[in-house]
């Protein structure tokens, strides 16, 4: 599978934020997009998985067949809201995230299990900590299986262990195969990611 922009430009309330964005991935590649607040960070995810459109440019996504034929339908994006109804339980939540994206992978415990919140699928999504919000977000990224991972700062309220643990997760997905494209301003501890920054040299 090979995931590429090829001079990808993008907007914010209609003015232009990036410009001449170009990358290519094969499976097992990540890449990590850096740059300061403003640079269009989040506005090239938003772009790349399809929930905005491109002001020049295009993706391209090959090698999916049949059951990924677009790069919005290969992707999992995690973006800075969790995407998470309050009011459901932590389960409930994961059951509607697998039911609506199919292509079942683990199961919501085991989801939870791997992010050490076994013991809290329980509680409504509402009382969770910061730092469980964003654990039970990435248990999202298990229930159902995507080869493209775009991630928004996915360790945001994380604390040191969960950082790691989300490390080996990222590092997993990459030997199957997967591909990641991560924007941060923190290292992600991925050993041979590649760096595309924004808002300054390349």
């Amino acid at each position: 599978m090979r995931f590429a922009a090829e001079e990808l430009g993008g907007e914010r309330g209609g003015e232009p934020v990036f410009s001449g964005v170009s990358f290519a991935l094969s499976g097992g590649e990540a890449l990590m997009v850096t740059g300061p607040n403003g640079a269009g960070k989040s506005t090239l995810l938003r772009v790349l998985c399809g929930l905005l459109p491109a002001s020049e440019g295009v993706v391209h996504l090959s090698g999916g067949g049949e059951e990924w034929p677009d790069a919005a339908a290969a992707c999992h994006y995690l973006g800075h809201r969790n995407a998470m109804k309050t009011a459901l339980s932590v389960t409930e939540n994961l059951v509607f995230w697998q039911d609506f994206l199919g292509h079942g992978h683990l199961s919501p415990q085991e989801a939870l299990e791997t992010v050490g919140l076994d013991d809290i699928g329980h509680l409504p999504f509402g009382y969770l900590s910061t730092g469980q919000r964003r654990r039970a977000a990435i248990a999202r990224l298990l229930v159902s299986y995507r080869p493209v991972w775009l991630l928004d700062e996915p360790t945001s309220g994380l604390d040191k262990a969960s950082e790691a643990q989300f490390a080996a997760l990222m590092g997993v997905h990459l030997e199957d195969g997967g591909i990641i494209v991560a924007a941060t301003h923190l290292p992600l501890g991925l050993d041979g990611a590649r760096e595309l920054r924004l808002g300054g040299a390349r």
